[in-house]
C-alpha cells in the first residue's frame, strides 16, 4: 500500500468534491468522514467510495444544494428527510444534534430518511466518546438489496450495518458490524481481484454455498449470507430485521416505496452516562470487563484477545503519525478525476 500525508489527502478529497459542485463546508465533513474510514482500517469505505460520490454528485444523484426537512420534532427524538444530500455531511449533522439533546434528555434520537449513502458507520463514534458519552447507529439502504433472509435466496436486506461507541477509562469501545457475513464493498473488491474469500460467504441464485464473489455478478445474481452463516444465519436474519425496523421502520420510508438511487436510512441514539448510573459508574463497569477480556487465556498466544476498536485507533495514531495506508486500487480511481478537474494529486511517501 502507498502511504501518503493526511493534511494532502484531505485538502485532495476535499478540492474534488468542490469541483464537482459541492461548497466548502459540505465538501470538508465529506472528505474528513471519508478519511476517517481509512485512518480506522475500513478501507472499502473510507476514499474507496470518493469516486463513487464524485460521479453521484455530477449526475444529481446526490444533491449539492439544499437542506434538510424536519419531518418530526420532539425534545427526544426527530425524523429529518435528507433529500439525498451527502451522507457523511448529514451523518455530522444528525450526531451533533442528538450529543447536545442527550445532554439535556439523557438519551436523543434522530432518524434520517432518504439520506445519500453514510460511509463507514465507525467514523462517526468518536465524536460522541471524546464527549464521554455512548452512540448508537443502525443503517439500511431501502434501494437495493443482496442478502436473502435466512432459508432464501432472493435478496431482501442491504448488510445492513450497526456501530456503537463508548468510553472506558482509556480508549473507547468502537463496534461496527453488520447483519451479514461480509459487505458489498468487500465482494465488490474481491471480484475485481477475482479472489475467492475464505470461506463460503455467499450464496449462488441456486442456494448453494460459495466463497466465489462472481456469483454476485451473475444472472440472477446470488446473495450474500447473513451473519451466522449455513448453521446461525437465524442470529444475524433477526438483527436484519430488527435494523430494518430502527430505519425505515421508524422513518415511514423504506422498501415499500419507489427507489430512489444508493443511499440510506438511518437510526442514530447519543446516550449520556450521566443520566443514568453516572459517567465513573459506567466506566468501572466497562473497564472491568475490558480487562476481563484482555486477560482473558488466548486460544493462540500471539494473537491475544482485543476489544473492538482498539486495533482501529492504533492503527488511526500510526496513520496521522507516519501517513495514511491506501489500498492499491483507490488512487487510480482518483486519478481521471484529478486530470480531468484539474487538481493535483498528493505525492506518496
Amino acid at each position: 500500500m502507498s502511504r501518503y500525508r493526511f493534511d494532502q489527502l484531505r485538502g485532495f478529497a476535499g478540492t474534488l468534491l468542490q469541483r464537482v459542485g459541492l461548497a466548502e463546508e459540505r465538501a470538508a465533513t465529506v472528505a474528513d468522514v471519508l478519511l476517517e474510514g481509512d485512518l480506522l482500517g475500513h478501507d472499502t469505505h473510507g476514499l474507496a467510495l470518493l469516486a463513487a460520490y464524485l460521479g453521484e454528485l455530477e449526475r444529481g444523484a446526490m444533491r449539492r444544494d439544499g437542506d434538510l426537512e424536519i419531518v418530526s420534532d420532539r425534545p427526544a427524538v426527530a425524523l429529518w428527510d435528507g433529500h439525498r444530500l451527502p451522507g457523511p455531511w448529514l451523518m455530522v449533522r444528525a450526531v451533533d444534534a442528538a450529543l447536545v439533546r442527550a445532554r439535556s434528555l439523557g438519551s436523543a434520537t434522530i432518524v434520517i430518511r432518504r439520506s445519500h449513502h453514510i460511509a463507514c458507520l465507525a467514523a462517526y463514534l468518536l465524536r460522541a466518546t471524546q464527549q464521554k458519552m455512548a452512540l448508537l447507529i443502525a443503517s439500511s439502504d431501502p434501494n437495493s438489496a443482496s442478502v436473502a433472509p435466512f432459508g432464501g435466496t432472493r435478496a431482501v436486506f442491504t448488510p445492513n450495518p450497526l456501530a456503537a461507541g463508548f468510553p472506558t477509562a482509556g480508549d473507547p469501545v468502537l463496534i461496527d458490524v453488520s447483519a451479514s457475513i461480509t459487505t458489498n464493498g468487500m465482494v465488490a473488491r474481491r471480484h475485481q481481484a477475482k479472489a475467492a474469500f475464505a470461506y463460503p460467504s455467499l450464496l449462488d441464485a441456486s442456494g448453494r454455498p460459495t466463497a466465489d464473489p462472481a456469483v454476485m455478478y451473475a444472472s440472477p445474481p446470488g446473495t450474500i449470507l447473513p451473519l451466522g452463516g449455513l448453521d446461525a444465519g437465524h442470529k444475524g436474519y433477526g438483527l436484519a430485521l430488527m435494523i430494518e425496523a430502527l430505519t425505515g421502520g421508524l422513518a415511514g420510508f423504506g422498501r415499500a416505496d419507489a427507489k430512489e438511487g444508493w443511499g440510506a436510512t438511518v437510526f442514530v441514539q447519543a446516550l449520556d452516562p450521566d443520566a443514568f448510573g453516572g459517567l465513573d459508574a459506567f466506566v468501572r463497569q466497562k473497564e472491568h470487563i475490558a480487562q476481563q477480556c484482555r486477560d482473558n487465556p488466548p486460544i493462540d498466544p500471539t494473537a491475544p484477545v482485543r476489544l473492538p476498536g482498539e486495533r482501529g485507533l492504533a492503527r488511526r495514531r500510526r496513520q496521522l503519525a507516519e501517513g495514511v495506508e491506501l489500498h492499491p486500487t483507490i488512487m487510480p480511481a482518483l486519478l481521471p478525476w484529478a486530470a480531468r478537474l484539474s487538481v493535483a494529486p498528493p505525492d506518496a511517501l
